[in-house]
């Protein structure tokens, strides 16, 4: 396995890359080593030795992975995608090769170590399976792409260029030619910098700030369900008769939950204050929590008698989507 990867790292600061460039450098794997900056940085930036810049102002963007094309030549592409200190386990890359050729695989990615405040955590990630269309679906800072995939990508035909989805949509189509394969072992440590609990990140998705973000997921997402056959045709069915009989709420969002003491207060209360011009309902089903989420329930059903409605099943094991 003699230089068989094309290595993209992600930098902010010289001084966080400095320690992945030189192992990188000491891999007999590695064919060349390039860091993804920005115009500003670029200008002020001198790579180290044997490294080039490559400057892009987005890794997001379909502008970026069409740059990408120009200067990933060996089999394979290691993308190193978050701008953070990040350390390779002894011998990674060539754990990461050697699955990627037995399992022929168009992506593999790997279990980490976080460093949160000085404090090393395991950091498990979760199998890929068809149909695991969420755009935050994570995959740690190393992304190990076999390079024929990346040059296919690029001169597909696509629906539109993203500033903000490419790098979900390349994934997608990743996900469309081969298999996206978990290697189920901690082969690297980085820095956590976002400390926000899993709960909050979750509504990063419905900030309004982020909706040209949003719009250009859904647009991704479409066209990638279009591509396996999985979009559905709303002008094949019957239209539904609203007025076949009376409701006494036109719409209820529904929210099941388990052990969610920090995030359904939020999540309930946002459904609640939507403004509508028709008549709704929340209907919380609690799944047995055991970590207070029940008693907040109770507490914002004393409040809201008329349009919140919670439901506990009977049964003990039916879990979060119960």
């Amino acid at each position: 396995m003699i230089q068989k990867t094309d290595c993209f790292i992600a930098c902010s600061a010289l001084a966080d890359v400095i320690p992945l460039v030189g192992q990188l450098r000491r891999s007999r794997v590695v064919r060349h080593i390039s860091l993804l900056v920005n115009s500003e940085e670029a200008s002020r930036m001198s790579p180290p030795k044997d490294c080039s810049l490559v400057v892009t102002e987005s890794l997001q963007s379909t502008s970026f992975l069409m740059q990408l094309t120009e200067h990933a030549l060996a089999p394979y592409t290691l993308l190193c995608l978050k701008p953070m200190q990040v350390m390779l386990g002894e011998s990674a890359l060539e754990r990461m090769l050697l699955v990627a050729e037995d399992t022929d695989a168009a992506m593999v990615y790997a279990d980490r170590y976080t460093m949160e405040q000085g404090e090393r955590k395991a950091h498990p990630v979760i199998d890929y399976q068809e149909g695991s269309l969420r755009d935050d679906f994570d995959f740690g800072s190393l992304w190990l792409v076999r390079t024929s995939l990346l040059h296919k990508y690029a001169t597909n035909d696509r629906e539109r260029d993203y500033q903000y989805a490419g790098l979900y949509d390349f994934r997608l189509f990743l996900s469309r030619e081969g298999c996206l394969f978990h290697l189920n072992e901690y082969l690297y440590s980085e820095e956590e910098i976002d400390l926000r609990a899993s709960g909050v990140k979750q509504f990063d998705y419905v900030n309004p700030a982020n909706r040209a973000v949003q719009i250009e997921m859904e647009q991704a997402c479409t066209a990638h369900l279009r591509e396996v056959g999985a979009l559905v045709n709303p002008h094949i069915y019957n239209k539904v008769d609203f007025d076949e009989q009376e409701f006494e709420v036109e719409a209820s969002v529904i929210i099941p939950v388990f052990n969610r003491a920090k995030t359904i207060r939020d999540a309930v209360e946002s459904a609640l204050s939507q403004d509508t011009h028709f008549k709704y309902n929340v209907i919380v089903v609690d799944n047995h929590s055991t970590d207070g989420t029940g008693d907040i329930l109770k507490e914002l059903c004393r409040k809201n008698s008329k349009k919140l409605k919670v439901m506990t099943p009977e049964r003990l094991d039916l879990g979060i989507g119960g």
